[in-house]
């Protein structure tokens, strides 16, 4: 078995209001100094040897990520 994790993040071009959110909030419990944030998804798939590489980015952009505003990595961990 082994480990592998997906990143989901909102494209660069896409606004991201609870990125904005927590900027926001940052400011007002005194950290200064941090002027954006982008808030994203995390997925930890455990799949046997079996699973292609090919398999796992078709399972995270037909599943995981909307692709018109989101973008994906796909990182198998080492064992």
């Amino acid at each position: 078995m082994a480990r592998v994790v997906v990143h989901v993040m909102p494209k660069a071009v896409i606004l991201d209001p609870q990125g904005q959110a927590i900027v926001g909030a940052l400011g007002r419990l005194g950290h200064s100094g941090i002027s954006d944030v982008r808030q994203g998804k995390r997925f930890e798939l455990e799949v046997d040897d079996t699973v292609s590489d090919a398999a796992l980015n078709e399972i995270a952009e037909s599943l995981l990520a909307n692709t018109v505003i989101e973008e994906f990595s796909v990182h198998r961990e080492s064992e």
